[in-house]
């Protein structure tokens, strides 16, 4: 991605019951922040990032620790996307939601970037989208990713795994390191390490495996 282009990239977050508030906050926090960063120097501009979340429709959704939202988009009628994060959480319900699975394959053909934190890796596995693929997930979860999903190359000991068109992060705090690695990749580095000061987040970067 050109680090000069003016237009304005739209990052998607999908939202649902018992998803874990951090793995969706975390990143809509980098990228919203990384916008106002931004917009300091180039003013009058599109926002560089423009950020919204997507629930399975209009109902409000409960976070696995309580807090409520309401998505400001459907998977129906959200608009286009440049890069869409799936988040984590308990997620053995969205597992058996057949239009989630599959409206997640779709990305596959429309979104340029597609990232998971946590156990979104399972979401994004059973959609297809990782069969002979890198990716990562909670540690907890590891093993489970690999065996639910033996076409999987599951990677242990990293904060995030990037494949290109698909990334995957560790758990929960390590959707933030991966988010702005995002930054990085959709703008520049300076941006990216900007963001990280703004919310004086010390930014774990990542080894590639």
């Amino acid at each position: 991605m050109d680090a000069a282009s003016p237009s304005s990239l739209a990052i998607g977050i999908y939202v649902f019951d018992d998803v874990e508030a951090l793995d969706f906050a975390g990143p809509y926090e980098v990228f919203t922040t990384a916008a106002r960063v931004h917009g300091r120097d180039h003013a009058g501009a599109l926002p560089r990032f423009r950020v919204f979340t997507i629930g399975r429709n209009r109902d409000a959704v409960k976070a696995r620790a309580g807090l409520k939202m309401e998505p400001d988009h459907t998977l129906a009628d959200h608009p286009a996307i440049d890069c869409l994060i799936v988040p984590g959480g308990v997620v053995s319900a969205e597992l058996d939601k057949p239009d989630v699975i599959a409206w997640i394959a779709a990305q596959a053909g429309r979104v340029p970037l597609v990232a998971s934190v946590c156990t979104g890796a399972f979401l994004l596995a059973r959609a297809g989208l990782l069969d002979g693929k890198r990716a990562t997930t909670h540690w907890e979860d590891l093993d489970d990713l690999q065996r639910m999903f033996p076409a999987v190359q599951v990677q242990r000991g990293v904060r995030w795994v990037d494949q290109g068109a698909l990334v995957s992060s560790a758990g929960i705090s390590a959707g933030i390191d991966m988010s702005l690695h995002l930054v990085e990749r959709l703008h520049s580095r300076e941006l990216a390490v900007r963001t990280a000061r703004q919310m004086e987040f010390d930014w774990t970067e990542n080894p590639r495996p």
